[in-house]
């Protein structure tokens, strides 16, 4: 994906906790979460290079629920998968996840019906495996950003 490309489109951060940890995740609390990976389905779909180069930083307000997970020291982005449309995906790619991962209870899906945006794994193959085959089972390309 080019720097200065505006495009829209959804996201899968894949992420490592690398050890057990309560953790304030703003309106939402103090959450236990296990040591293991995450996968957080987000989108963009105004500027979705933009969306995840501040996912990237380790400077910014905490927003989303997931700004207060990547805030832990313990935490970190391991890999990021997209595809590219205009369409909203997000609650679709959730809910494929969903038959595979542990959802954290309403962690950020604020703003929709879904029970979860963030599932946890306990082995990364079997998370990146089930986000690519979900990205596919919904007709979309996966493609992995480069940082």
């Amino acid at each position: 994906m080019s720097k200065k490309e505006i495009l829209k489109g959804t996201y899968c951060l894949l992420m490592e906790l690398d050890e057990t940890s309560s953790i304030r995740i703003g309106s939402l609390g103090l959450i236990e979460f296990k040591k293991g990976y995450y996968i957080y389905i987000g989108s963009a779909l105004n500027s979705l290079n933009g969306r995840l180069k501040r996912h990237l930083r380790e400077d910014k307000k905490l927003h989303w629920h997931v700004d207060y997970f990547l805030a832990q020291k313990n935490t970190r982005i391991v890999s990021i998968v997209y595809a590219l449309h205009d369409d909203r995906f997000e609650c679709d790619l959730a809910c494929e996840i969903a038959d595979s991962g542990i959802g954290i209870i309403n962690f950020g899906c604020s703003d929709c019906k879904c029970d979860s945006h963030l599932f946890f794994f306990n082995e990364f193959y079997k998370l990146e495996e089930t986000c690519l085959k979900s990205f596919r089972e919904l007709g979309l390309n996966p493609q992995r950003y480069k940082t």
